[in-house]
């Protein structure tokens, strides 16, 4: 089912858009970095929220749920700056078939000792 397209109006948000770079570190392993593909104009809501346990350790993890005009090189493992916090992307995926707009699934992963 596609989903209705907002106005224009209602992205207020400006937001970073960053790539997921990997590179050889020439030991037989990789660095991954993040370069700057774009600022643009978002609406960003809040979805939802959870806390987990990892080993000795307990975190939470904020979702966002954030929509921008279509692009085609936004990818799954891409950040997304929004308000200095960085999120990553878990999908991205066209909002209703017509490449007019990208609803973006976020993550931000909080880890407290």
């Amino acid at each position: 089912m596609s989903e209705k397209i907002p106005a224009i109006g209602s992205l207020r948000e400006r937001i970073q858009l960053l790539n997921k770079v990997m590179s050889d570190d020439g030991a037989g392993g990789h660095v991954v970095s993040f370069v700057l593909l774009a600022t643009v104009w978002a609406k960003v809501n809040p979805a939802k929220g959870r806390v987990f346990f990892e080993a000795d350790s307990r975190g939470a993890i904020a979702s966002y749920e954030i929509l921008i005009r279509y692009r085609s090189d936004l990818n799954i493992g891409d950040q997304i700056i929004y308000r200095d916090e960085k999120l990553e992307v878990i999908s991205a995926d066209d909002l209703n078939g017509r490449k007019a707009y990208i609803k973006c699934i976020c993550n931000k992963k909080t880890v407290a000792g």
